[in-house]
């Protein structure tokens, strides 16, 4: 998949999807952690797929905004 020029708002609720299931992936059990890992794993993905890398920094300060 090729990397779009512009961050959408989609993407953005992606970073703080991804953010906000990092943050509870962190605090949850080990033995029940299996569905966050893996939504951890889809949302890294696309951002890696949507997102090119010298932009990720920004990604997430605008995520941050608006949380």
């Amino acid at each position: 998949m090729a990397h779009t020029e512009h961050t959408t708002p989609d993407i953005v609720q992606t970073q703080r999807d991804w953010t906000r299931t990092y943050n509870a992936l962190a605090g949850a059990p080990v033995a029940s952690n299996t569905v966050l890992r893996r939504r951890l794993i889809d949302l890294s993905r696309r951002l890696v797929q949507e997102v090119p890398r010298a932009q990720l920094a920004d990604l997430r300060r605008r995520a941050e905004e608006r949380s």
